[in-house]
């Protein structure tokens, strides 16, 4: 590897959380990319835009195309460059994420029912 592909490879990586992020859940600009999501619907094309990490998957194809010839690497480093991208991509997106916490409820008291479950008789 020479020493362009590292910048290129950092590059390739925010390129492909941007416009992930973008087309998963931004309107963009004059609501393009939010009316592009409803002519989807939920059909097959509309779920995938829908999904972060699969979505990433196929924008991270491209760009690990760029990072990486066929000539000079092979099909292997492609595809490993392919999947590299797209984790750091998902991996941008979770650094982004609030922090998820998990409360305990309390046990209801003798008699009482939660509304959730049942009590024991």
């Amino acid at each position: 590897m020479d020493a362009v592909f590292w910048p290129k490879l950092a590059l390739g990586i925010l390129a492909t959380w941007r416009l992930t992020h973008l087309l998963a859940y931004e309107d963009g600009p004059a609501d393009v990319v939010a009316r592009l999501r409803a002519v989807l619907g939920d059909g097959f094309w509309g779920r995938m835009v829908d999904c972060f990490r699969c979505l990433s998957l196929w924008i991270s194809a491209p760009i690990a195309w760029w990072l990486t010839s066929w000539a000079t690497t092979g099909l292997v480093d492609m595809a490993v460059t392919w999947l590299a991208v797209s984790g750091a991509a998902c991996l941008l997106e979770r650094i982004g994420q609030p922090e998820v916490t998990m409360h305990t409820m309390p046990d209801p008291g003798p008699g009482e029912d939660d509304g959730m479950l049942r009590t024991k008789t």
